[in-house]
């Protein structure tokens, strides 16, 4: 599934191409997504003027020019492609496609439809189910350590699952988890409640540079990740440790033919990737 970089990358190729534009067009090829459309859906969205894309979590906010927000989500397999004229034919699991007053075409292709679209008014956004509980923005000024520290406090799941909990800190998944606390030379099995001073510190600072690198390179193209450009991230090229069990890990001096190097456990249903010599 996308993670808080792959969607940042999504939207700010999105607000460069759809900020100030008004809605021509929309075309609805499928509505049962995960949500399924309303039968209004382009109704409501044409003749709007977008003024805002923006990100909250995993979740894309097209802030329009009434009370209404078109909000996103990519699922596990979701795309957004922008294209201009001439345009080349729409592919089969193409299930929106919104067209704006400069000929510019949005394409939200979803071919396992476990994303969505849906329109939410702005005032019921706070509340809504999707939004309400979801902890705080990792790349906002006030995110630092004593910030992760007190979302933390008190609990005895394992520190990596407690990363990925959205209600604690909104926007990392499994891979971003790995990569952070490798950066922070924490064990991923470590209570969460034992994260408090320095060691809060140093997690707050690593989750930031892993997600403000990540973004930098276009996100992680594992599978399905496309750059709305239709260009593939490459930040799985700068992986330190997730997807790179028996390998070594950079910075460490331990010998992996002999420590076995970067390991693989199971947890929580996913694969954790760890280095048990650097991280404690």
């Amino acid at each position: 599934m996308p993670e808080l970089p792959e969607v940042e990358t999504v939207r700010r190729a999105l607000a460069r191409q759809l900020e100030g534009r008004r809605i021509a067009r929309v075309r609805v090829r499928k509505r049962d997504l995960r949500v399924p459309l309303p039968r209004d859906f382009a109704r409501r969205l044409e003749g709007r003027r977008v003024h805002e894309v923006a990100r909250r979590a995993k979740f894309l906010l097209v802030r329009l020019d009434h009370d209404d927000i078109l909000v996103a989500h990519l699922g596990m397999s979701g795309r957004m492609r922008l294209f201009s004229p001439p345009l080349p034919a729409a592919e089969k699991h193409d299930h929106v496609e919104i067209e704006t007053d400069d000929g510019t075409i949005l394409r939200f292709n979803d071919p396992r439809r476990f994303g969505l679209m849906a329109l939410v008014p702005e005032m019921d956004l706070p509340r809504h189910p999707w939004f309400r509980a979801l902890g705080p923005e990792p790349l906002a000024a006030d995110f630092d350590g004593a910030a992760l520290a007190r979302r933390l406090a008190g609990r005895g799941t394992a520190l990596k699952a407690a990363l990925m909990d959205q209600r604690i800190v909104a926007g990392i998944g499994n891979i971003y988890a790995c990569e952070a606390l490798f950066r922070a030379r924490l064990s991923p099995f470590r209570k969460a409640g034992s994260i408090k001073g320095p060691r809060a510190d140093a997690l707050a600072r690593a989750i930031h540079a892993v997600l403000e690198s990540a973004i930098a390179a276009g996100g992680s193209s594992l599978r399905d990740h496309r750059q709305p450009s239709g260009e593939l991230g490459y930040f799985q090229h700068r992986f330190a440790v997730y997807d790179r069990e028996g390998k070594p890990c950079p910075g460490c001096d331990c010998d992996a033919a002999e420590t076995g190097g970067i390991r693989r456990k199971a947890q929580g249903g996913r694969s954790t990737f760890y280095c048990p010599r650097r991280q404690r």
